[in-house]
């Protein structure tokens, strides 16, 4: 296959999608430009697995510009916008293996499609590329190296790492200061709720809405929740974000409890089994379950489908389940992405900064794959601060300048009075 997408007759309605996003990525717009020049990822094969959004799309095509072949499949089954598929295959000659609502085999068929490719450096979100690279080609072709959008596909390639299996080295784009303390917090925050209200179009002002896991996605739903008047209870595993849900004015305690008072869950842990049968059978009629972490395993909607009588699809992303003494419970997205299945995804403002972080990335491992270890490392803190100065330039904001005393006494330790 040169491509397996939808529908090609989508791609002028992409197209436009793709420019209106492109407006709101100043950064990467300036990264593009430079790599139109200097064409610095010249004669190199990159295999991207991501989510296949507009916003993904002005990635992909910074990075032809800048002279390398991608190839484009989707990193969950929802995400896709068939539009944007379309207009990348028809306009730009990328690629795309994604249609959204693909089953499992399709899914991972289209993964094997990229890599069939042989590329030289890989792109996830989640991990599932690499980790379908070390289950099934390891000894059919080289990697130079890869990168990792999100919290959950870091925690999986440092367990690779720790266990001595990891085959080429990645940057943890996730961890960079510029991606995660903005794409996932803010990000995070207003496409999960922009998802919920697209499923549901309920109210949240007034409602009891329990957030699970207090990472920066969790703190980003809980403050966009508690913004539109809901009242937000965190539970969590960890005592130190605990105790911060605390401080920050949130109500903290177990699922087990949890479970009785609370009328929308959202998961953000990137951890299996959250909210349980054990759960669901003390919720309350009318609950609404769902998920932002990447994958659908938060939920266990097994357990849910075992309970139930009877199973419908009221709206579009919502199934109603039954249950036998009557009470209904509703699951948004199937349990998957609900800001990524019922929504568009982060904003592209917020992208930009992430997107800018994985191009030079991957120009990075281009100039210094060779000396880098079977390990994952940060983005160097150099590339963190470039994207900062040049998304505040963007803005029109100026700030400060250290002067050279100011530099010389931070730079000392003998100046303490």
């Amino acid at each position: 296959m040169n491509f397996d997408i939808k529908d090609p007759s989508l791609a002028p309605e992409g197209k436009k999608r793709i420019e209106w996003a492109e407006r709101n990525m100043p950064v990467l717009r300036k990264i593009r430009e430079d790599f139109s020049k200097r064409k610095p990822l010249k004669g190199v094969k990159i295999g991207a697995c991501l989510h296949v959004t507009t916003e993904t799309a002005n990635l992909v095509i910074t990075l032809k510009e800048g002279g390398a072949e991608v190839f484009l499949t989707a990193s969950n089954p929802l995400s896709t916008q068939d539009d944007v598929a379309a207009c990348l295959v028809k306009d730009y000659g990328i690629p795309v293996f994604a249609i959204k609502g693909e089953d499992e085999k399709t899914y991972y068929d289209h993964i094997r499609a990229v890599l069939s490719r042989k590329p030289q450096i890989t792109m996830d979100d989640g991990a599932d590329l690499i980790s379908t690279y070390h289950r099934e080609y390891k000894n059919e072709f080289e990697v130079i190296g890869g990168t990792e959008e999100t919290t959950t596909g870091v925690i999986r390639l440092r367990s690779m790492a720790e266990k001595g299996v990891l085959l080429y080295p990645v940057i943890a784009v996730n961890d960079a200061a510029t991606k995660h303390l903005f794409d996932n917090r803010y990000g995070t925050g207003q496409s999960t709720i922009d998802g919920i209200l697209r499923a549901t179009n309920v109210l949240l002002s007034g409602m009891v809405v329990v957030v699970s896991g207090y990472g920066w996605c969790g703190r980003g739903v809980a403050m966009r929740a508690r913004g539109m008047g809901a009242r937000v209870i965190i539970t969590e595993v960890d005592p130190v974000k605990a105790l911060e849900a605390v401080m920050d004015g949130y109500e903290v305690m177990p699922m087990e409890k949890a479970c009785e008072i609370g009328d929308l869950f959202i998961t953000v842990t990137g951890n299996r089994d959250v909210i349980r049968k054990e759960h669901i059978e003390k919720m309350k009629d009318g609950a609404i379950l769902a998920n932002s972490g990447h994958f659908d395993v938060e939920i266990d909607v097994k357990g849910l489908e075992e309970m139930a009588k009877e199973k419908r699809k009221i709206r579009k992303f919502v199934d109603e389940y039954k249950l036998p003494d009557g009470r209904k419970i509703y699951l948004l997205a199937e349990g998957r992405l609900v800001n990524l299945s019922a929504a568009e995804g982060h904003p592209a403002c917020v992208m930009d900064m992430s997107f800018s972080n994985q191009a030079l990335a991957v120009e990075y491992i281009l100039r210094e794959g060779k000396n880098l270890e079977k390990k994952v490392y940060i983005l160097p803190p150099e590339i963190d601060e470039r994207i900062a100065r040049l998304k505040l330039e963007s803005m029109g904001i100026e700030i400060d300048k250290l002067t050279p005393e100011q530099l010389e006494y931070l730079s000392s330790w003998e100046l303490g009075t």
